[in-house]
């Protein structure tokens, strides 16, 4: 079962974390229609958020589709983000970049901003 990590210091909204997260498991594979999610209270017990905060980022996901609440079963996935494995060659690609980044020195902010820039400039003109 998916389980959230909440960033206090990130400056992103805790709903906004849980949203992000859970698009990123759907485009990993992690997530597949059918799937259920952690429940409200488990979040809570798991995160120490507020409960509203993890049904403000459910109703955001149902919002778009993604996910659908069954009343007294839960919210369950409705749809994936993925096209591909989350098992992909390029992701151990992707791995052995990551570690020489941090061999290198980098600091995670450093990479995401690096990541970041390369996307902006390859898919730059997907939009």
């Amino acid at each position: 079962m998916l389980e959230y990590r909440i960033d206090r210091r990130s400056g992103v909204a805790t709903y906004l974390q849980i949203v992000q997260q859970t698009r990123q498991a759907l485009r990993m594979g992690v997530l597949e229609p059918g799937d259920r999610l952690p429940t409200a209270r488990e979040v809570v017990e798991a995160t120490a958020i507020n409960p509203n905060t993890v049904l403000k980022a459910y109703r955001e996901l149902e919002r778009e589709g993604l996910v659908e609440a069954r009343r007294g079963l839960g919210t369950f996935v409705r749809a994936t983000l993925g096209t591909g494995p989350a098992d992909s060659p390029l992701r151990g690609e992707l791995t052995d970049w990551a570690r020489r980044a941090r061999e290198d020195g980098l600091e995670r902010e450093d990479v995401a901003a690096l990541f970041t820039s390369v996307l902006m400039e390859i898919f730059e003109g997907d939009a």
